[in-house]
């Protein structure tokens, strides 16, 4: 019999998966308020609109559940062939028409959910490799998901905003943005306050200190504008966070 609910019997996994499923039902909100029309309109991110971002968020769900069947037969699928490629499809679901490009999120976010949910608990702990080419655990799969389901709902730029993310999401994201930053050195002076919270990352000796509310300070780091962040040691101007991704 097809399981009812998630095999995986870890709490924290649990918890995990109910956050990305909340965000994609988030996403599904703001893009379900946009009219047939108003696909076409702009995103937050530069020569992307609301077309492509539902395109690449349909399609990741399909590459994230791909790295899920790897983990659960042992058989490698990738999740693209190339970078070259995942461009490529997303600038074809650009293409499509509106029922289609709905009906790809729909049906892409319920595969990957089926998928997890059948993912027995020593599944999860199998490897699988990024894009990126990072070798990960299944269930970092988890977390790749969540990021962009709930980061994309405010580029869809229909109100949603980063004051809507759950603050557990901001933090790991955050903690995530600054790690990148420090494996680079792109971080040297240069610290991140958060002043909501007792968060502080970058370099102790800093000349320039970026500070503000969780929300506010992820927006600035994920390269969103600099709205409700203040900086200490330039004159007032904020500068651009250095490059995460």
């Amino acid at each position: 019999m097809v399981a009812r609910h998630d095999l995986t019997t870890d709490p924290g996994l649990q918890a995990q998966l109910l956050q990305a499923r909340r965000g994609t039902a988030f996403f599904a909100r703001k893009l379900n308020e946009l009219t047939d029309a108003q696909l076409d309109g702009d995103s937050l991110l530069p020569g992307w609109s609301r077309r492509h971002i539902a395109a690449h968020i349909g399609y990741n769900a399909r590459a994230i559940a791909r790295l899920i069947e790897w983990a659960a037969t042992g058989i490698e699928t990738p999740m693209y062939p190339s970078f070259a490629v995942r461009d490529e499809e997303i600038e074809f679901g650009a293409t499509l028409s509106p029922i289609a490009l709905r009906n790809l999120f729909d049906h892409s976010a319920v595969h990957l959910s089926v998928e997890w949910r059948d993912l027995p608990d020593d599944a999860w702990h199998h490897t699988v490799r990024t894009i990126q080419g990072r070798d990960v655990p299944a269930s970092e799969t988890v977390w790749m998901r969540s990021r962009e389901v709930w980061v994309h709902a405010v580029d869809l730029d229909n109100g949603a905003t980063f004051a809507d993310i759950p603050a557990p999401v901001l933090e790991r994201l955050l903690k995530d943005i600054t790690g990148a930053w420090h494996t680079r050195g792109t971080d040297k002076g240069l610290k991140v306050r958060v002043t909501d919270s007792d968060l502080t990352f970058g370099d102790p000796d800093a000349a320039v200190v970026i500070t503000g509310p969780l929300p506010a300070v992820v927006q600035w780091a994920t390269g969103r504008g600099t709205h409700g962040v203040g900086a200490d040691g330039t004159a007032g101007q904020v500068p651009a966070a250095p490059k995460w991704i």
